[in-house]
């Protein structure tokens, strides 16, 4: 079974697919994992979340498959029973944060400031989910990086682009969360791969 650790190391790019519906969800993951995606998230917003993270988790072990829009100890248990094993917040909660190092799954809380990162560290977080990014420039991202543990990783998200990566990545940034400009609801697995692999390039050329 895939590691969030080895998922990472091999493609810091995690895919929001907030509006999937479940009966696109496996041939928009195999889109993405066919394009090298290894980190997947369903928005618990989406229709019927559980059922499509259910079927990603089955159908994609090369991938690490969880939600996003967790927002309390009960969403984080639901994700888990359906085969989740990420679990990604826009906002540090100690519960979320607790009943996710409980189950022993991966969480990546949203945070704007230093104290939250810190206190999302401190909680048990994997990484930190800078949101939303367009608050949050790439000057910012390299005050942050100053004075947090080096080996901490900080993912922005929220418009991210294939053009806005590059600054992202020299002010400090270790992966990103793509959202709309890789996947939007009833798109085509096709058009979903060709838009992945434009990621992947872009990732490769920093």
């Amino acid at each position: 079974m895939m590691t969030w650790e080895n998922a990472f190391d091999i493609c810091p790019l995690v895919a929001i697919l907030r509006g999937l519906p479940p009966d696109h969800a496996v041939a928009t993951g195999k889109a993405l994992t066919g394009a090298g995606f290894t980190l997947i998230e369903v928005p618990l917003n989406s229709p019927d979340p559980l059922d499509s993270i259910a079927r990603l988790a089955a159908e994609l072990p090369e991938a690490v498959v969880g939600a996003g829009t967790v927002l309390d100890p009960d969403a984080v248990r639901a994700v888990s029973d359906a085969g989740g094993r990420l679990i990604v917040a826009p906002n540090f909660d100690p519960a979320v944060a607790a009943e996710a190092t409980r189950l022993d799954l991966t969480y990546l809380p949203g945070i704007g400031t230093l104290s939250e990162a810190f206190a999302a560290l401190a909680a048990g977080a994997s990484a930190l989910k800078l949101f939303p990014a367009e608050m949050i420039p790439p000057a910012a991202l390299r005050a942050m990086r100053s004075v947090l543990p080096a080996q901490v990783k900080l993912l922005p998200v929220g418009g991210i682009s294939t053009t806005s990566m590059q600054a992202y990545s020299q002010a400090g940034a270790s992966g990103f969360g793509l959202g709309q400009s890789l996947y939007r609801p009833g798109q085509d697995a096709g058009d979903t791969a060709r838009n992945a692999g434009a990621f992947i390039a872009a990732l490769r050329g920093i």
